[in-house]
């Protein structure tokens, strides 16, 4: 039986998730996390065959969470898959990587392979590192970028302002104020015309 922990944010991922794993009579789902912390705490708690994991949650990302977990077998099943993500995922020592569109045979194909430490990539991943495998970060600087923080740099480049990207984002714009500062800083850009340029350099835009 293959033990799963489902780690996403999102309650009614996790409860299609459940339904669809613990239908097949060789998986069943030990425990859900809704942030990275909560997610590390179950891992210890349940040592599950696979983490399937997102990367954007709250608290600690699910990049943080593949670092400091190396001796889990993880999954990532994300909404988007940059280079950057994919490289840090794969890099950090996650085993699959996975986009949320996947068909359902799919994902549990992949979860197969991974608890008998296999590798497993959806073709769209695929796709992306054979288009970046032999070409260098454009930037280092872009390198482990949450998808949050490459999302906002994208409406940066499209020249946004904080209202805008608030509003496109679901965040107040006080929210949206900081994080675009945060942003800048991780950056290490002086101010949004900088990050703009950066994110048309990088493909973003």
């Amino acid at each position: 039986m293959i033990t799963v922990l489902i780690c996403d944010d999102a309650p009614i991922v996790r409860l299609g998730l459940r339904m669809l794993l613990d239908a097949e009579p060789d998986m069943t789902v030990v425990a859900e996390a809704g942030d990275g912390d909560e997610a590390l705490d179950l891992v210890d708690l349940h040592r599950p065959d696979v983490l399937l994991l997102d990367l954007t949650m709250p608290k600690l990302d699910g990049l943080a969470v593949i670092r400091r977990a190396p001796d889990t077998r993880i999954l990532v099943l994300s909404t988007y898959e940059p280079p950057e993500n994919i490289h840090a995922a794969l890099g950090g020592g996650a085993r699959g990587f996975l986009v949320k569109n996947s068909p359902g045979d799919q994902l549990l194909q992949a979860i197969r392979a991974v608890a008998a430490g296999q590798a497993w990539l959806s073709p769209s991943v695929t796709s992306t590192l054979l288009e970046t495998v032999l070409m260098p970060v454009k930037d280092p600087r872009l390198t482990g970028l949450s998808e949050r923080d490459i999302a906002l740099l994208r409406l940066l480049g499209r020249g946004w302002s904080n209202a805008e990207i608030a509003a496109e984002l679901g965040l107040t714009v006080n929210t949206a104020k900081t994080y675009v500062a945060r942003l800048l800083a991780t950056l290490e850009v002086r101010d949004r015309t900088q990050a703009a340029i950066l994110a048309h350099e990088a493909g973003y835009c």
